[in-house]
């Protein structure tokens, strides 16, 4: 059954936060795409979409840190029925940044920051000619905990830097898109019941099975819960867990004071 919302296009779909926001807008009706490095979970994935939702479901298997497969996602994002971005893939490359291996430094910056980039710059276009689109980009909590020293947080120079870069990304294209129809969000969720500790990203986590990190976290579905609220009533930034906005708004009356004291000193 083709839908008239159009086509979401999910990466990071094989396991965690893209495959519950995948199966969500599934079921809400959107067909979808569906990237990720692991063949045999999207296809496992595709296969329970397609049975349940009666979209239609097409996998697309990919790294995003390479040149030739970001190209490839990318030119599938710039369609004119994709109406639904969810940036998802995301990799951590933890560990102390003076010996962090150079091979995953750049892995990590070419999925967290030229991926999810070059994938926004793709849909953005069809979607204002459409005079519709939603795109949802996935950063971090620990974008906001820049000073903060490690343990118990992990040692996450590069990729709390991917984050900050994300939400600062998408913030500012929010505001540039201000007066259009589309819906520009920043995803921030804080630790997730997923699988993503298990791995540093050079490898994806093996075997077919989800699983979930010793660690735990909020639940997944939680997290999707909490974007498709914030959509709803147009929030840019999305903290799931977060009830009060005040810290938010806070945020946004410091940064307005640092530019303008900053401006009022150089004068």
């Amino acid at each position: 059954m083709s839908t008239e919302r159009g086509t979401a296009l999910v990466t990071g779909a094989s396991s965690g936060i893209g495959a519950a926001y995948a199966r969500r807008l599934a079921g809400q009706g959107w067909d979808t795409v569906l990237v990720a490095r692991r063949a045999q979970r999207l296809d496992d994935l595709a296969t329970r979409l397609r049975t349940e939702t009666d979209t239609t479901v097409v996998t697309l298997v990919a790294d995003l840190s390479e040149p030739d497969d970001l190209a490839r996602v990318a030119r599938r994002a710039a369609g004119d029925d994709i109406g639904f971005l969810l940036n998802n893939a995301g990799i951590n490359g933890y560990g102390p940044f003076a010996r962090l291996e150079p091979e995953l430094m750049t892995k990590v910056l070419g999925i967290n920051v030229l991926a999810v980039t070059a994938l926004t710059r793709a849909a953005v276009p069809a979607m204002l000619e459409r005079g519709r689109g939603t795109v949802v980009n996935v950063a971090s909590q620990l974008a906001f905990a820049g000073g903060l020293p490690p343990r118990p947080l992990p040692e996450r120079a590069v990729y709390g830097g991917t984050k900050g870069y994300v939400v600062t990304f998408t913030r500012t294209l929010a505001a540039e898109l201000a007066g259009t129809p589309l819906r520009i969000q920043v995803l921030c969720p804080g630790l997730t019941a997923t699988e993503f500790h298990r791995s540093r990203g050079q490898e994806p986590v093996p075997g077919r099975e989800q699983s979930v990190h010793e660690d735990g976290g909020m639940p997944v579905d939680q997290v999707v819960d909490a974007s498709l609220a914030a959509l709803d009533t147009g929030e840019t930034v999305c903290v799931p867990g977060l009830a009060d906005r005040a810290p938010l708004t806070r945020l946004a009356e410091a940064e307005l004071a640092i530019r303008t004291a900053a401006r009022r000193g150089g004068s």
